[in-house]
């Protein structure tokens, strides 16, 4: 057959006549119907969405690992250093006392919470972000004034931050009444017991500073520990609430042997 030898010999098929005549060839003047434009535009109107859709995904979750990783791994370093400095201060000067001026320059001393942290949280003075971002918690210096742990009465209040720059207080919501909260200054362990928890307040309630805290259910004089920080998680609409009191001290030995508390 003639067709099969073409097939063979060139590797296309072979023509054929077309039982409907050639194509019609369009008259002088005609134009060619084109497709509608609409659907090309709309097309890459969508497209040109979903690329700003994904550049603004990752630009989202890269703000997200700055926030809650990145500015962790910075506070913490910078957190260190600082608590560095308080030890190798204590370590150079004399005993005589508790709260020279050199002690208070880079911070007064450590927290221990063995049920929210392993870490020891060095407390300075003052609450403002710009000294809660280096990783550190801040004792209140307004509205209300904090004492601090050796004055003989008073509420030590203290505030961190709950999610980035540090995070110290990230897990307050793992304490219980009963718990431990240790304080390690330059000669003296004060060891604090918990036995008030308040989950969730307006963060304008600055009653829960006051030296008497008696939202916490105690009414009179007597030497107590505050922590406060940001709920919910992630968040700081609301301030949750952990109160403790002074149960005993006990002096720092040569090697800072840490009461059986936080051991």
């Amino acid at each position: 057959m003639q067709g099969s030898e073409d097939l063979a010999e060139t590797g296309a098929p072979a023509e054929t006549e077309d039982p409907e005549g050639p194509p019609a060839v369009p008259e002088a003047g005609s134009r060619t119907p084109r497709r509608p434009r609409s659907r090309g535009r709309i097309g890459t109107v969508i497209s040109v969405l979903g690329e700003l859709l994904i550049t603004a995904g990752v630009v989202l979750a890269l703000f997200v690992v700055y926030s809650l990783w990145w500015t962790n791994v910075v506070a913490n370093r910078a957190a260190d250093r600082q608590g560095e400095k308080v030890r190798d201060g204590w370590s150079r000067e004399d005993t005589r006392g508790e709260a020279g001026e050199r002690d208070m320059k880079n911070g007064v001393g450590f927290l221990h919470v063995p049920s929210m942290t392993e870490d020891d949280i060095l407390v300075t003075e003052g609450t403002n972000v710009d000294k809660l971002n280096d990783g550190v918690a801040g004792y209140y210096t307004k509205p209300v004034k904090s004492a601090l742990p050796w004055d003989q009465s008073g509420n030590f209040s203290v505030a961190a931050h709950r999610d980035g720059h540090g995070a110290k207080f990230h897990d307050i919501d793992k304490i219980t009444k009963g718990d431990p909260v240790v304080f390690e200054s330059k000669n003296t362990w004060y060891v604090y017991e918990v036995y008030g928890i308040l989950p969730e307040t307006s963060r304008y309630n600055v009653d829960v500073l006051d030296p008497i805290p008696e939202e916490s259910g105690k009414d009179e004089a007597g030497r107590y520990i505050t922590l406060t920080t940001c709920t919910p998680v992630y968040t700081s609409e609301y301030r949750y609430v952990v109160w403790g009191e002074l149960v005993r001290t006990v002096p720092v030995d040569g090697d800072r042997t840490p009461p059986k508390e936080i051991r």
